[in-house]
């Protein structure tokens, strides 16, 4: 049996560093959030889901709820806009030292993101379907191919900056 010692100083603080942020990933995860969170929230403007399918439009049944409720206020006619506009704008990440977690607190996010059926979650004291009609998923989060290669530069750079340190 051959044995080889490697005894190189700039190897050895090079792997230290590389264990050291490995193990303790923060950085990492939080420009990995802020780089979905802007991709996510630049899927409202182009109105597509990950994949880049079309979201679904707004029905006209819905249309002409918000054109009652909103008397002085014009109805945006895009799909995930209502009246607040909160959920293109609420959309945040938590990350940690391993992972890094993307979606919105809002009550009808997953509502938006996976669809609903009439009625799926009840009446309201009225008598009427909750929700009133049948929503179509319309998924905002995710991953698309160019966030896939984004991801994947992202985690290469931080590599190179960390065994470089």
């Amino acid at each position: 049996m051959i044995t080889t010692a490697l005894d190189d100083a700039d190897l050895t603080a090079g792997l230290q560093r590389l264990r050291v942020h490995l193990t303790d990933m923060t950085d990492l995860m939080q420009d990995l959030g802020e780089l979905l969170t802007d991709s996510t929230k630049s899927r409202f403007g182009e109105g597509t889901a990950p994949d880049g399918t079309p979201w679904a439009p707004k029905s006209q049944a819905t249309i002409d709820a918000y054109q009652r409720r909103e008397k002085k206020a014009r109805v945006d006619f895009r799909p995930l806009f209502g009246p607040t506009g909160r959920l293109s704008s609420e959309i945040f990440y938590q990350a940690t030292s391993s992972s890094m977690e993307i979606g919105s607190a809002l009550i009808q996010s997953a509502v938006m993101q996976f669809g609903a059926e009439k009625g799926a979650f009840g009446t309201a004291s009225n008598g009427s379907s909750i929700p009133w009609g049948t929503i179509p998923a319309r998924p905002f989060i995710g991953l698309s191919d160019q966030d896939r290669a984004n991801v994947n530069a992202e985690i290469l750079e931080y590599l190179d900056r960390v065994t470089d340190a």
